[in-house]
């Protein structure tokens, strides 16, 4: 019969043996010792001491304490100590490193905790002293752009969240130091910091929660969950009005895809309370039920329904109409098919500066110029290429967030900037030589220093190609004399360019300059209420099934019900649903409607 084997030695018989074996662990100890499984419930037995086998074998640990000298005591093992340490004797110890201090703790930190403590504060406050350097009390602006490239930073030798060696934890303190600055901050710049993780940002909900406007602009973020680390839902950043997320992969990729209603509606439900996106109104999309007001109305007072003063024609003045006349219809279609040529036409140090005002005024709202179906291109126009441009983009003061860099980026200075700029922009086709109706042109001389000029400013609407949408636009020039034997005087221009300033707006009618008396919100509707035979189906078994809709609806709901079909464009369904969100309010509705258009289905529409 074979005999079984004797069991491996465990590990734990392996760790005790080597213990014991450098002096660490005494034997009769080791062998009291017993594993948990040895008794129920896990506890360790209690055994008499029993008589040793051997000798103890003497420690490394007692040479140093002076247990190995018989008859030693506490006192007198201390005293010896400190006189080996004293005299710089040497002790050696199995695993340690030989010297007068002994070994140090791996982990330390030379110069101790004083040490540490100190450098630390040194990096506080030069942290403090940064963000007191970018923080723009009047405008509660705090702008963080571009950390690595500070001056500052570079001297002191910080290291910035997102470069090579941080510990991510750096905008957290900065973060915290921004939650003690006066007043409260609402608006913080982030952009172009090589944020790649929304968990480098993972503070900033929790001290700065009350923020309003953020720019996350030209960073990394390439997932929706970066955004998770800060979004609204949870408490976080429930307060937040704009963001500014152009240039990451995230919007980019969206926009790539032709997926720009998605890449809005992820934003709007991590963020319910923002009303801005990439300098873009976002919608909401709910018909909300009202709630009933516990306020007191207003009695009602009589109101004007004009203002008290007429809107008038162009106004030219002190200038020869002949020479605004040449002038435009030379530029505007070298703009539309040349626009290289036009380097002739500004000075050598001319400037030109464009913005892009993305709201749609009220009178295009209530017309419904960007919902009607007789203008389907309105819907296809996009304002990405106004805003972010390959030459600084969109020069809009009142929401550019990149302070004095972003200012000087925008302002497009000489002949050759300005023509390389403008042809960068999208193609336009301005009909100056159709209905004058369309463009409106105030003129007059004005003094600059010892010479005279002439400032130029023009009303009017181009079609923006190749999608055919319609833009309204303002533009505005300061004109000199071309002097002879200048460029511009060689190739037959009369002036020159020394100031162009374009604003391009959301299409608004040219009846808003009509010369005659200007209606007030208070006067008559601008859309008279129509009957059904007026609505716009397209033939008539939809005029049928319109009408038979409406007959079901009593009076005074059927007169709101055709309204809103009317100006909104909506079906008798949809109609009805919108008003009975919003009270029954026509206003109300409307202004809803316009909140949620670009979200419905083709079907909600007639």
């Amino acid at each position: 019969m074979l005999s079984s084997p004797s069991p491996a030695p465990s590990g734990r018989s392996i760790a005790a043996s080597a213990l014991r074996r450098a002096g660490l662990m005494e034997r009769d100890r080791d062998e009291r010792m017993r594993d948990v499984s040895d008794k129920p419930g896990g506890r360790k037995g209690t055994q008499k001491s029993r008589s040793r086998a051997h000798p103890h074998r003497p420690r490394a640990i007692d040479a140093v304490t002076g247990k190995d000298l018989p008859g030693a005591s506490n006192a007198s093992r201390a005293s010896m100590l400190a006189n080996r340490l004293a005299t710089g004797e040497s002790i050696a110890i199995r695993g340690a490193s030989k010297g007068t201090l002994g070994r140090l703790r791996r982990n330390a930190v030379s110069g101790g905790p004083s040490t540490d403590i100190a450098t630390e504060s040194r990096v506080i406050g030069l942290w403090r002293e940064f963000v007191n350097k970018r923080w723009n009390s009047s405008a509660k602006f705090l702008n963080l752009e571009r950390i690595a490239e500070d001056e500052y930073v570079r001297r002191n030798a910080l290291i910035p969240a997102g470069s090579s060696g941080s510990l991510h934890k750096e905008f957290s303190v900065i973060f915290k130091l921004a939650s003690k600055l006066t007043p409260e901050v609402e608006t913080v710049s982030l952009a172009h910091n090589n944020i790649i993780s929304g968990s480098t940002i993972i503070g900033l909900p929790r001290y700065l929660p009350k923020l309003a406007n953020l720019s996350l602009e030209g960073n990394k973020l390439r997932m929706w969950k970066d955004l998770d680390y800060i979004s609204g839902r949870r408490g976080k950043l429930e307060h937040l009005r704009e963001l500014v997320l152009v240039g990451n992969p995230l919007r980019e990729l969206e926009y790539g895809n032709h997926q720009p209603d998605r890449y809005k509606g992820e934003i709007a439900r991590r963020f319910p309370s923002l009303e801005i996106l990439d300098s873009e109104a976002i919608a909401k999309i709910a018909f909300d039920v009202p709630q009933a007001s516990t306020s007191t109305a207003a009695p009602a007072q009589p109101a004007a329904t004009t203002f008290p003063c007429e809107m008038g024609s162009s106004f030219l003045t002190g200038v020869d109409g002949g020479i605004i006349s040449n002038f435009f219809m030379r530029f505007f279609p070298l703009f539309d098919t040349q626009r290289s040529a036009l380097v002739d036409v500004y000075h050598s140090e001319a400037t030109f500066s464009f913005s892009a005002n993305t709201t749609i005024p009220a009178r295009a709202r209530i017309e419904g110029y960007h919902t009607s179906k007789e203008m389907p291109n309105q819907r296809k126009l996009e304002w990405s290429h106004w805003l972010i441009g390959i030459h600084g983009g969109s020069r809009n003061l009142n929401r550019m967030g990149g302070g004095v860099e972003k200012m000087t980026k925008t302002l497009h200075v000489g002949s050759e900037e300005i023509v390389k700029t403008i042809s960068a922009l999208p193609s336009t086709r301005h009909d100056v030589a159709g209905a004058p109706e369309k463009f409106c042109v105030d003129a007059f001389p004005v003094t600059h220093g010892d010479s005279m000029h002439l400032f130029v400013t023009v009303h009017g609407q181009f079609i923006e190609e190749p999608v055919h949408g319609i833009r309204s636009f303002d533009r505005s020039f300061m004109l000199a004399p071309a002097p002879e034997g200048s460029r511009a005087k060689q190739n037959g221009w009369d002036v020159m360019i020394l100031s162009d300033q374009l604003v391009v707006r959301a299409y608004s009618s040219h009846e808003a300059w009509k010369p005659g008396p200007m209606r007030v919100q208070a006067g008559d509707p601008l859309v008279p209420v129509a009957s059904p035979a007026q609505l716009p189906p397209a033939n008539a078994q939809a005029q049928g099934q319109l009408q038979e809709a409406l007959s079901s609806i009593p009076e005074p709901q059927r007169s709101l019900v055709m309204q809103i079909c009317q100006r909104t464009g909506l079906n008798v369904a949809f109609a009805v649903q919108c008003l009975e969100g919003n009270g029954w309010d026509l206003e109300r509705a409307i202004a809803n409607f316009e909140q949620v258009k670009g979200t419905l289905a083709r079907d909600a529409f007639l």
